[in-house]
């Protein structure tokens, strides 16, 4: 699990080339004809699965490093041609050299941050999310229809009664979402 995350976190090429490399069914009777739907459906998945929040963070690591680099080069950069300009030098030019933006640079450095902080907040809402979910509905939910029945044992919990779980949760925060509606309107009356 961890030699996949890493080979993520890498970048692109090493994950390209293992796509490319692995072989493709072909449908039956179609000699060299296009990949079936459902394994294009199943790599679409895999990849959507390996593009998770933290994985994102992973690979935006390399061009924060980058954009770092950059804006502290291009900050030492403009500090030394202020100093050049505060001691009377004539020759500011850098011999030649473009002048790095340091406002493009650290534009490009926050707008990493920003993405990192974002993918990173989302994970954690997931993980609460999630906490949640167990906190409230502890118990695991069968994937298929079964019929309305609940037994003792502590499987599953059949798909009806997961439904009849939520009716009756989305119905109390309803009531509840009412109630205090009403209670505001009566408290405004009688001011």
């Amino acid at each position: 699990m961890n030699s996949n995350m890493n080979m993520m976190s890498m970048g692109g090429p090493p994950m390209m080339q293992v796509m490319q490399s692995s072989p493709q069914p072909m449908m039956p009777g179609s000699g060299s004809g296009p990949v079936p739907v459902q394994h294009q459906q199943q790599q679409q998945q895999q990849q959507a699965e390996k593009l998770d929040n933290i994985s994102k963070v992973k690979s935006l690591l390399a061009p924060l490093r980058e954009s770092m680099f950059l804006t502290i080069r291009s900050s030492a950069f403009t500090l030394q041609q202020n100093n050049l300009a505060d001691n009377l030098k004539r020759d500011t030019t850098a011999h030649g050299h473009h002048n790095p933006r340091f406002d493009k640079h650290l534009e490009d450095f926050y707008a990493c941050c920003d993405q990192i902080e974002l993918h990173l907040k989302t994970a954690m809402q997931c993980m609460q999310q999630q906490n949640s979910s167990n906190h409230y509905l502890p118990g695991m939910v069968t994937p298929m229809r079964m019929e309305s029945f609940i037994t003792d044992n502590a499987g599953p919990i059949p798909y009806p009664t997961y439904l009849n779980t939520v009716r009756v949760h989305v119905q109390s925060a309803k009531d509840i979402h009412d109630t205090l509606i009403s209670a505001a309107q009566n408290i405004s009356q009688a001011d």
